[in-house]
């Protein structure tokens, strides 16, 4: 089986807890027995995890030779320049002793109409926010909050939204379900 499960903020991508963690663990959310973590995102990044109990999807989905794409959506501080985000698509980035691949770099205007986030991230009067859609093929740790980082903007809020072409859509915080094999295609495209 393949599932979406849409991990809100503060929930590990694993089902063990960490002691004397603040944070979740998977477990908190009645999965089905036997299912894995498809990668992982941050307990600080929100969005989209498939969770399988299918031996082989993890590197199918993960080895970058598929390089499968995956869209975050980041809410970035201030108003990134088009230069900027052609910096950022360019590739080569460096985020300690690697450079990042090219990728899709765009601002997402009008901001996504997503659940706000509890708790909510900080706000600044003075400094405006803005949303940025970055589609990797690559997924080095922490990579979209680096790379915002680097450029000026650091990421206030981070949220997968699509693996492949397979979007999150309308699946509510902490809610999952099973894909189709339409979707499931989807995700492997």
């Amino acid at each position: 089986m393949l599932l979406a499960f849409h991990k809100p903020y503060g929930v590990l991508s694993q089902f063990t807890p960490e002691p004397g963690s603040k944070w979740r663990p998977l477990a908190d959310f009645r999965l089905p027995a036997g299912v894995y973590a498809l990668g992982r995102l941050d307990a600080d990044s929100e969005g989209l995890l498939l969770l399988s109990d299918e031996p082989g999807l993890n590197s199918r989905l993960l080895d970058p030779r598929h390089a499968h794409r995956r869209e975050y959506w980041a809410q970035v501080e201030g108003a990134p320049s088009a230069d900027t985000l052609a910096r950022l698509a360019r590739g080569g980035i460096a985020i300690d002793d690697y450079r990042t691949l090219p990728c899709r770099a765009r601002l997402l205007d009008p901001a996504p109409a997503i659940a706000p986030r509890i708790p909510p991230i900080r706000v600044r009067k003075s400094i405006p926010d803005t949303w940025l859609a970055l589609e990797l093929t690559e997924g080095k740790n922490r990579q979209v909050r680096r790379m915002t980082a680097a450029v000026g903007h650091p990421t206030l809020r981070l949220l997968r939204a699509r693996i492949g072409n397979f979007s999150l859509g309308d699946l509510a915080p902490g809610s999952w379900r099973e894909l189709t094999a339409a979707e499931r295609t989807a995700v492997f495209a």
